[in-house]
């Protein structure tokens, strides 16, 4: 008697660069941070403070909406900064920015009732949980070791003379 037993077939998981991984991860926290700013504007209120020419609780002015534009303009521009880059200069600036995010993130809640606070809770938290996985994916970048140039390359130089 025979039993037949099924190996399952194992997908490949081939390694991810880490260049990927965080453009990956800027670009999902750009689709929720113009999502979360798209939505509030369902909020009751918000549209008729908007035709009143009134953000938050400032007036609506060419400063304003450059330090708009620039607040959404620096996660987007890390899209392609985090493949761009080189190694050392991607690791440090995704540190720095993640970094100053996560409080700018957290502020988006400030001022408002307690009736949104499902809506702040959830959209801050996955946003604050994105930039945790860039900070943890810039900060655990995989190292090479050194390597020593100098037996490898008098060995060239022997072979050459002979």
């Amino acid at each position: 008697m025979t039993i037949r037993t099924k190996t399952p077939n194992l997908l490949d998981d081939p390694p991810v660069p880490v260049q990927a991984k965080l453009a990956a991860a800027w670009t999902s926290f750009m689709f929720l941070y113009i999502y979360v700013d798209y939505f509030a504007l369902y909020k009751p209120g918000v549209i008729d403070d908007l035709r009143a020419g009134v953000v938050f609780e400032f007036d609506i002015s060419p400063t304003l909406l450059t330090m708009m534009l620039a607040s959404v303009a620096i996660p987007a521009l890390m899209v392609m900064l985090s493949m761009a880059l080189p190694a050392r200069a991607n690791r440090a600036t995704n540190l720095v920015v993640a970094s100053l995010c996560i409080p700018y993130s957290v502020f988006n809640a400030a001022g408002e009732s307690w009736n949104w606070a499902s809506f702040y809770a959830l959209s801050i938290g996955i946003e604050v949980l994105l930039l945790a996985f860039i900070l943890r994916s810039a900060w655990t970048w995989p190292r090479t070791p050194a390597v020593q140039a100098a037996p490898a390359t008098t060995g060239l130089r022997q072979d050459l003379r002979q």
